[in-house]
């Protein structure tokens, strides 16, 4: 689970995935903007397409995390039929320091950056 604005949202780490992704229900409490142009995607089987980006602002395990997001009508379903609320992709983990552990169904949050140092 993700803490959105203090909702709870089923969230998919997906390592496979460049992108993160909203449904709209998400989307309604954060800060959106229309694209200039049809983003379209290939998402579960099928081409997905938007014209609305937002600024993901959620919490993680404590962990504040800020990150752009896409927002379309359905992610999916998981492997229990609990619709995904939230696909958090491999750009987002890597910004923020997240690493899934498949095995043991975790996140390993020690890399998570206390500051970042830019040069």
């Amino acid at each position: 689970m993700v803490s959105v604005d203090g909702r709870q949202c089923w969230t998919l780490f997906d390592t496979g995935a460049r992108n993160t992704y909203v449904v709209p229900s998400v989307a309604e409490v954060l800060q959106t903007s229309q694209t200039p142009r049809t983003i379209r995607t290939a998402l579960g089987g099928a081409v997905k397409e938007t014209h609305t980006a937002a600024l993901l602002e959620a919490e993680i395990q404590g962990h504040p995390i800020s990150t752009h997001a896409l927002v379309i009508d359905e992610i999916g379903l998981d492997e229990k039929g609990i619709p995904i609320e939230i696909l958090f992709g491999a750009l987002a983990m890597q910004q923020w320091g997240i690493r899934p552990v498949p095995d043991e169904e975790r996140l390993d949050l020690s890399h998570y950056p206390q500051e970042f140092l830019e040069f």
